[in-house]
């Protein structure tokens, strides 16, 4: 399903060939091959590893938290590369229970609630290559 809804609600992200491979409560992993996506030094280009792990906040809002109730968005996110990408990568991030319930709790009282996520991309070798550190939101429709 999020799969397909990316074509109408993230064009690039689509194009690029991100692929939603798990999306469960409190856990996204995303992958993007490296065919297409390489720059003028034969590494993944650093927006497209941006962009696999920044949509990571999304998918797992969606899978987490009603979305009949809330939607997602991004305030900011920091990148810090810390390897060559050469592969096909893999983006993961997760949120505990715990968490969860808090956002929910103060999303339902608030109208919003912030949280946090943490992703790792990984090439095919399982190498880190990159490292997200994201501030998202949680916020109530029509609210």
């Amino acid at each position: 399903m999020m799969n397909g809804a990316m074509a109408q609600t993230i064009p690039p992200a689509h194009k690029m060939g991100i692929k939603v491979v798990e999306a469960d409560r409190g856990r996204a992993v995303a992958t993007v091959p490296f065919e297409g996506n390489g720059n003028h030094f034969g590494v993944v280009y650093a927006g497209v590893q941006f962009t696999v792990a920044e949509m990571l906040g999304g998918v797992i809002a969606l899978a987490t938290f009603d979305p009949a109730k809330y939607y997602p968005l991004v305030k900011n996110v920091d990148i810090k590369f810390t390897g060559m990408a050469r592969s096909d990568l893999r983006a993961e991030t997760s949120l505990s229970e715990d968490e969860i319930t808090r956002v929910e709790a103060e999303a339902a009282e608030n109208g919003k609630a912030d949280f946090t996520l943490d992703a790792v991309v990984k090439d095919e070798a399982g190498q880190t290559v990159s490292v997200t550190h994201g501030l998202y939101q949680l916020r109530a429709r029509g609210r």
